[in-house]
């Protein structure tokens, strides 16, 4: 979808009337997590989150990764490869596409080897025997098939937990206290604009996204951006803190597979200005006309600097050390 549902930010009547829909969500979702998971034979870590998407849990896996590769660790990423065909255990490789495995996948799979499928608890097996020191999985909160070590609850500070509510009612796919309750900590990611970190009973992080080096080449320009993540806005928005000035911002639905004739009417539309967009993006335009797109990336600035590095060093202990680095 576009946009989530206006009545998923706020209480009210359309809420009330959905809530007794909320308590199969709840059912459901209680079922699976009591489910006994696989204990890897290495640490694994979770990002992710309460809410239905745009969190920002793949910044956060990709942040993860990076930083454990420069100290020294094997990293594998795992996610279920959403809008992918691919069905898993699969290791991305290079002819992959996003129709087959997803563009998350392809995101994390230019840091470190990746793997998608559903079921976690096979992906984790064959990382591990293909040398995976440690596992970062890209959301799988709700997923027991594999024990997790260490959780984080990655949490949007502009959108927090919308109307408290659970699907359809609101935007949770669980109570947050459930999630609450397996998670080591809380990664606030931009002003805590609903005030949510005041309720939560476990360490918080604390981050804001910055755009990449490539903005500076961009300010004094005719830009129009175009997005088709889960929140387009943040993207629109971290470009203007950026200092560029937007001559137009157009949103898509999140994964839209980007056609020739799309880029067409942006272009029209656009009165000849750059076209700029999200690496997450870029991975599912038309080969044929990515050349003339560009690409603005996005970081996590924590705060302070060395927050997440100190949580990691504190909770990570390898258990199997014998794979070496791909």
């Amino acid at each position: 979808m576009l946009h989530p549902p206006g009545f998923w930010r706020r209480d009210g009547v359309v809420p009330r009337l959905l809530s007794p829909l909320s308590a199969i969500t709840r059912a459901l979702t209680a079922r699976r997590v009591a489910q006994p998971g696989w204990r890897a034979p290495v640490p694994v870590i979770c990002c992710g989150n309460v809410t239905v998407g745009g969190a920002g849990k793949t910044t956060v896996a990709l942040d993860i990764g990076q930083r454990l590769i420069a100290q020294g660790w094997c990293v594998h990423f795992l996610l279920r490869g959403y809008g992918g065909t691919v069905r898993g255990p699969h290791r991305v490789g290079t002819g992959d596409t996003a129709a087959m495995v997803g563009d998350e996948a392809l995101l994390l799979a230019a840091v470190a080897p990746t793997w998608v499928g559903a079921d976690r608890a096979a992906s984790a097996r064959a990382a591990s025997a293909g040398g995976a020191q440690v596992l970062v999985m890209d959301d799988g909160l709700q997923n027991s098939s594999l024990q997790q070590d260490v959780g984080l609850l990655v949490i949007d500070g502009a959108t927090g937990f919308g109307n408290g509510r659970l699907l359809p009612a609101g935007p949770l796919r669980e109570p947050v206290a459930a999630a609450v309750s397996r998670c080591a900590a809380a990664v606030l990611i931009g002003d805590d604009v609903r005030g949510v970190a005041a309720g939560l009973p476990i360490p918080l992080l604390r981050a804001r996204l910055v755009a990449g080096a490539e903005v500076a080449d961009l300010r004094g320009r005719r830009v129009v951006a175009f997005a088709g993540i889960a929140l387009p806005d943040k993207f629109f928005g971290m470009l203007r803190a950026g200092g560029i000035e937007l001559a137009d911002a157009v949103p898509f639905p999140d994964h839209h597979p980007y056609s020739e004739a799309d880029l067409a009417r942006l272009i029209a539309s656009g009165g000849g200005g750059m076209l700029v967009t999200t690496p997450k993006d870029a991975v599912r335009l038309p080969a044929a006309v990515r050349s003339g797109v560009r690409v603005v990336g996005v970081a996590l600035e924590w705060e302070p600097a060395d927050a997440l590095e100190t949580f990691l060093r504190d909770r990570l202990q390898p258990r199997d050390v014998g794979g070496a680095q791909e």
